[in-house]
């Protein structure tokens, strides 16, 4: 009898501790106890969770597609013009870039429009352990929703599909501006048609695509930037184009109206083209690089900086961006790419 009365106090006694232990994990492991990353293993920077940086970066929700920003700080990246418009050219153009710079970089941007892609350079940029970021043109807004281009943009998707990593896709970006209207037509147009595309991503399973908004920051409220937003359910970066333009206005005179809009969005920011250009002096040149390095880490929303290394004729006016062959610009953009903020190559 006292036997009995011995085991049986024992057997309560372990069922009390077990119970008690069972009580302390479950509380371990909800709410405030802590999150549980999800990475994908075929990407060194996409995870589903950002945690909270004190000081440093806002709590933003990971995207649902795309890679993930990381959690503190920013990445740098940039569209690199090659002087042979090859695809060898182009991986050959942007491994010159990042010897100037001294580091590689985390994003490699690129432009398609009607033509296949992605292309061998976009692999190349893959294997390399670069994010890439495929600015696509698209057609004519109102073509796109009558269907014709359907088989195109299937097509299209499949191929970002079969890719197997997380991408950055800048469809239609600048749609805001002015000399686009022809065929963009208007905000419901731009939107309807931005719709069109991503369900047809989503269809096929392409959701290893981050799409990326991208208005021109120039006159934000005055073009109604803000009318062509699709939606924070079809958007998973925000992005601006900043540029000085011909009174060479700061990056933050610039971007000041953008980044208040976007402010009310719980949204990364990519910077997805910024420039200074060759319109002034070495000294202003660098000045305006290093003013938009500073604004990006007073503003954490932003987590992409993206250079547009290249030169161009617009309506006859040359128009020259480019930091290889100088001298004080080229070390200011070196000599952020290289702070710790902004490398965070590998990070997330």
């Amino acid at each position: 009898m006292e036997l009995n009365r011995r085991v049986t106090a024992t057997v309560v006694a372990v069922t009390v501790v077990l119970l008690v232990c069972a009580g302390l994990l479950l509380l371990g492991g909800s709410g405030s106890g802590g999150s549980t990353a999800q990475t994908s293993p075929s990407s060194p920077t996409a995870v589903a969770t950002v945690p909270t940086v004190p000081n440093r970066s806002p709590q933003l929700a990971a995207p649902a597609r795309g890679p993930a920003p990381p959690s503190s700080g920013a990445w740098v990246g940039a569209w690199v013009r090659p002087d042979v418009p090859t695809q060898a050219g182009r991986v050959e153009a942007v491994k010159d870039f990042e010897t100037s710079i001294g580091r590689p970089l985390d994003i490699a941007h690129v432009y398609h429009s009607t033509e296949d892609f992605p292309a061998d350079a976009d692999l190349q940029f893959i294997r390399q352990g670069k994010t890439l970021m495929i600015s696509w043109s698209g057609d004519d807004t109102r073509v796109i929703t009558s269907g014709r281009d359907d088989a195109l943009i299937r097509q299209r998707a499949e191929g970002i599909k079969a890719l197997g990593v997380p991408i950055l896709l800048r469809w239609r970006w600048e749609m805001n501006r002015p000399n686009l209207g022809a065929s963009v037509w208007s905000p419901a147009d731009y939107i309807a048609a931005w719709k069109h595309v991503r369900a047809i991503f989503t269809a096929v399973g392409a959701t290893n695509a981050g799409w990326v908004w991208c208005p021109i920051a120039t006159d934000f409220d005055v073009t109604n930037a803000a009318d062509y937003y699709p939606g924070d359910d079809q958007v998973e970066w925000l992005c601006a184009d900043v540029y000085p333009g011909p009174g060479y206005a700061s990056f933050g005179a610039v971007a000041d109206e953008f980044m208040a809009w976007a402010s009310q969005h719980d949204k990364p920011i990519i910077i997805g083209e910024y420039g200074a250009e060759d319109d002034g002096s070495e000294s202003q040149r660098a000045d305006w690089l290093a003013a938009a390095a500073a604004y990006a880490q007073q503003h954490p929303q932003i987590k992409a900086m993206v250079y547009f290394e290249s030169r161009l004729n617009q309506n006859g006016n040359d128009r020259d961006f480019t930091l290889v062959g100088t001298t004080a610009p080229l070390q200011a953009f070196r000599g952020m790419a290289l702070e710790p903020y902004f490398s965070q190559r590998g990070t997330s």
